[in-house]
């Protein structure tokens, strides 16, 4: 394939170089995957306003969330297991988000440790929080984002049970994965992969491994992780990580006005639309067709960003529309780093900058600060 152009070849260059089992990791949702299907579909269904004779020249795609300055408002989500699509692969994204000016969030479940990323970054990064079982170790993970002087934190709530997400079962997903005769044969059809995790020691996931009581091998980590999901988890539990955290905080996975009200009064800084890339409730919302009941709610109180089911600068573009004052993208910057480590990661932003520009200069606005509903037809 020549030169990448959109996401679907970053897509198509990941699937022929990442092993099937974890690129299916990525490119799965619950169930029927419907929710997964509307994020994307709800996107083009929205429809531009074309203008022309507005001078636009000398475009800015810079803006500002939560007080901090970025390149243009879309960041780097946080994904789990992005070490096993390329070596090291949080922190070679973490690299390529700051070298552009972009927001990183570090996940729970990422391969690398926060320790890893905070040695190849200069400047803040985001940490995203599950809050487990084991509440020790949920304040140790809070303490270890301070020390890696992360500026804020995110805390995902839309997991109080994991939902089943079939191409993953099928697998028999994790991190590391088993050395079963499938298994074996998904990593053989990938040599360039194999070769390339061969050059690194970072195989499972780094925040846990080595720092949660018990964990010592491969069967107690799964014993562990597959015991910490807390159905308990309440407003009462955001209020005590608030406090113990002290710094920015960002609630990630709200869909419901009402819970959006919750979180502006417990005290969050910002919240992420979110129905975690359509991997939990099969059947919701799109995040696109939920932000703007959320907007109306809460956007004159706290900053509302967006994730799931962007796949171009338009749907930025159109989420920003909406009233969105930021975006976060997973699936995208996983396809490019799947292809190409970093390079692949950069690759990525550079499509959706081009896309986000061009659109821009057509609908008639020149900076980030311009874009409205007004861009939208209807």
């Amino acid at each position: 394939m020549k030169r990448p152009l959109e996401m679907a070849d970053l897509k198509e260059l990941a699937q022929s170089r990442v092993p099937k089992l974890f690129f299916d990791y990525v490119d799965s949702g619950a169930y029927t995957e419907s929710t997964y299907r509307a994020n994307e579909a709800d996107f083009a269904a929205l429809k531009f306003r074309q203008r022309v004779l507005r001078d636009v020249s000398n475009r800015s795609l810079e803006t500002v969330i939560l007080g901090e300055r970025f390149s243009m408002p879309v960041g780097l989500a946080p994904t789990g297991s992005c070490g096993m699509h390329w070596p090291d692969g949080e922190m070679r994204a973490a690299e390529a988000a700051e070298e552009m000016g972009l927001p990183f969030c570090l996940s729970t479940m990422s391969i690398c440790s926060i320790e890893d990323v905070a040695l190849v970054r200069r400047t803040p990064f985001w940490f995203q929080l599950y809050v487990m079982t084991d509440r020790d170790f949920v304040l140790a993970l809070i303490d270890r984002a301070k020390a890696a002087n992360c500026s804020a934190l995110v805390l995902t709530v839309d997991l109080p049970i994991l939902a089943q997400r079939h191409k993953d079962v099928r697998n028999d997903l994790s991190a590391p994965p088993k050395l079963t005769l499938k298994h074996l044969w998904h990593m053989a059809t990938r040599p360039g992969w194999c070769l390339r995790m061969a050059g690194t020691k970072r195989h499972t996931f780094g925040n846990i491994y080595g720092h949660a009581k018990g964990v010592n091998d491969l069967v107690t980590l799964n014993r562990w992780v597959s015991e910490q999901i807390d159905e308990t988890l309440s407003w009462d539990d955001v209020r005590w990580i608030r406090d113990r955290w002290g710094g920015k905080l960002i609630i990630k996975g709200i869909l419901d006005a009402e819970d959006a009200r919750a979180a502006a009064d417990c005290g969050a800084d910002a919240l992420i639309v979110s129905n975690h890339g359509g991997r939990q409730l099969d059947g919701a919302l799109s995040s696109i067709a939920a932000l703007p009941g959320i907007v109306e709610a809460v956007g004159d109180r706290i900053d509302v960003l967006l994730d799931g089911g962007i796949r171009s600068g338009q749907d930025v573009l159109r989420s920003l529309a909406l009233g969105a004052k930021g975006t976060f993208v997973g699936r995208p910057y996983l396809y490019g780093l799947g292809w190409a480590g970093k390079h692949g990661v950069k690759t990525a932003f550079d499509i959706m900058a081009k896309e986000m520009s061009t659109t821009m200069a057509l609908c008639g606005v020149k900076s980030i600060e311009e874009v409205n509903g007004e861009i939208l037809v209807g």
